[in-house]
């Protein structure tokens, strides 16, 4: 008898999840423009100056995800800890070389790059760190000591660093979520996921409550996190005020109905939802596309993050599947909170909106990590 013959086997690659990619970069382009175009001509005299920078970021983007899917993501696993530490030095870079912009120092700016805001590099370096410290310990994360050890050492000392220095309490947030997802989908058990979810809830129905009676004096505090939550529970009782910004995004999703004004036609981009290219972009995509155009955009997002799920579960080995789960919890968490903002459904996080929000480092960021998780869709062997 002759020897059997081999399937062939083929590489799979995932061009759903370029398509949509390069759809919401696209999308996202175009919003940019048209939420920007007035205040940019009232600062500059060019109405396309902000869109000019976001392009620029975005082509720098597509080459480092280029750069990310040629490379082996087996090599990210190597160079784990250089790049938490790099991660970590930038945040510190903040102290002596940060810049200031509204009451915040949260960016390094560079002459001819622009401004780079380390946290969204500090995202990355997590995912990748942990996905390392994960393989690394092998068995031992079934036992919990061990998982909160990892998460510790991964997303709560960059988390914490990024909020002490930069004091930019949503970045920490999303850092230590991302953390939490991956050791959810690394650690055996759920039980004790259970019991913390149940604790937040408690939680957050006690702050509720105690923020709902002291609307009743109707005046704000010193800690402006705390107004905030009051802003949240009542936007219109501080309209003139702190809830100016949610109030007028309420109004611009409001006003669209159902297929919206039309592309370009906002009203509350005009000057009355201050920087509206950046946090808010998704109300003036409710005012000028209606609830139609947001659904469709919310469904674009969901088929993104159904791909990314998808390459996981079939990654070639357990550092595939966490690299990829990290980047599906990073983009999944700042889709959530930017939507639930924006809706006034949390209080106000300043939270971007992936690959649509203005922001250069965070363009370039997203675009290498959605590289990465094609070079891992690569690695999938189909036989046929």
């Amino acid at each position: 008898m002759g020897k059997k013959r081999k399937k062939p086997v083929q590489r799979y690659f995932d061009y759903s999840l370029l398509f949509v990619t390069i759809f919401l970069v696209g999308f996202g382009l175009i919003m940019i423009y048209s939420t920007s175009s007035y205040t940019a001509q009232m600062e500059s005299g060019n109405a396309a100056s902000y869109f000019i920078k976001q392009f620029l970021s975005t082509i720098i983007g597509f080459v480092a995800m280029y750069v990310t899917y040629r490379m082996d993501y087996h090599k990210w696993q190597k160079y784990s800890v250089l790049i938490y530490v790099f991660a970590l030095g930038l945040v510190f870079a903040l102290i002596p070389f940060g810049s200031t912009a509204n009451g915040a120092k949260r960016w390094i700016r560079f002459p001819v790059f622009g401004g780079v805001q380390p946290a969204d590099v500090s995202k990355f370096a997590v995912i990748v760190f942990l996905s390392a410290l994960i393989c690394g310990y092998g068995k031992k994360v079934r036992k919990l000591k061990y998982a909160v050890l990892l998460l510790g050492l991964s997303a709560g000392i960059q988390g914490i660093v990024v909020y002490i220095i930069s004091n930019n309490m949503s970045s920490a947030l999303i850092i230590f979520a991302i953390g939490f997802i991956m050791i959810f989908v690394a650690y055996p058990g759920y039980k004790i996921f259970v019991a913390l979810a149940g604790v937040a809830v408690a939680g957050f129905a006690g702050l509720y409550a105690w923020i709902s009676s002291m609307l009743q004096s109707g005046k704000m505090t010193d800690n402006f996190r705390l107004n905030r939550i009051l802003v949240w529970v009542d936007p219109e009782k501080f309209a003139s005020g702190k809830g100016y910004q949610t109030v007028q995004a309420l109004y611009a999703i409001g006003s669209g109905g159902l297929f919206g004004k039309g592309l370009g036609k906002s009203l509350q981009k005009l000057g009355y939802i201050p920087e509206s290219q950046n946090d808010m972009i998704f109300s003036i995509i409710c005012e000028e596309l209606g609830l139609f155009g947001a659904v469709c955009i919310i469904l674009v997002f969901a088929v993104m993050l159904w791909r990314i799920a998808h390459i996981a579960q079939n990654s070639p080995d357990l550092f595939g599947t966490l690299l990829a789960t990290g980047v599906f919890a990073h983009i999944a968490i700042q889709v959530i909170l930017n939507i639930a903002v924006v809706t006034n459904i949390i209080p106000n996080t300043g939270v971007s909106l992936p690959f649509i929000s203005y922001g250069g480092s965070s363009a370039v960021v997203l675009l290498a990590e959605v590289g990465i998780v094609m070079n891992i869709s690569g690695k999938i062997k189909l036989e046929v």
